[in-house]
């Protein structure tokens, strides 16, 4: 039996108006953790002490919003989907909705827990962010095996030098725990630079032509 062919170029769009709905109700979510001041005649003092909640907010803010633009980026590449590939964008949603749990849990330990409980969000939000990118990585290597879904002049190899970024991005969110481990807010400071990298790579890793080469002719 044959295997079930590739479908078209408006497959694909569908799938990206659909993970754009995705990303854009995780990204809203991230809101609800955001409060009004609790106390009369306090207010001023109330907002400020939800500092570590802003930043919190700030780093998934900016960290679903990176992924927004790299799964944009991605699909630019892509001109028809089949049901692997189907999945592994299901996958990558299925992590990137998850992120306001985590979020949440290091807005309140941040602002209200003890040193443990820091160090547990930390390493909670490490996880997640890790199996994001892990996600990824299966995204990338099922597409490097795939040529046939890309669009012209889109070469395998690319895909190739991609993983390379997923694989980061699975060690990366490790680093503040570590800096966690002797100033969890130095930890959430870092962790809103971190996706910075990665929204400025949003279009790939640049190599020379000759590597590239290498990789489509193996």
């Amino acid at each position: 039996m044959s295997r079930q062919a590739p479908r078209v170029l408006a497959e694909s769009t569908r799938v990206e108006a659909f993970s754009d709905g995705v990303l854009a109700i995780a990204i809203t979510l991230l809101v609800l953790d955001l409060h009004t001041g609790g106390h009369r005649g306090f207010v001023g003092h109330d907002l400020l002490a939800q500092w570590p909640t802003y930043l919190a907010y700030v780093a998934s803010f900016l960290y679903i919003g990176v992924i927004w633009v790299n799964h944009h980026s991605l699909f630019t590449r892509i001109a028809a989907v089949d049901s692997g590939l189907l999945w592994c964008n299901l996958a990558l949603l299925l992590t990137a909705s998850v992120l306001p749990f985590p979020t949440a849990e290091l807005a309140f330990a941040m602002g209200q827990g003890t040193y443990g409980d820091k160090v547990s969000a930390l390493v909670l939000y490490a996880v997640i962010s890790a199996v994001t990118a892990m996600s990824w990585l299966v995204m990338f290597s099922y597409l490097q095996r795939r040529p046939q879904l890309l669009r012209p002049g889109v070469t395998a190899g690319f895909f190739r030098t991609e993983r390379l970024r997923a694989v980061a991005g699975i060690i990366a969110p490790f680093v503040p725990v570590l800096i966690g481990l002797w100033s969890p807010l130095t930890a959430l400071v870092l962790m809103v630079a971190t996706p910075i990298f990665y929204a400025a790579t949003a279009e790939g890793l640049k190599v020379p032509p000759a590597a590239d080469s290498d990789d489509d002719a193996g």
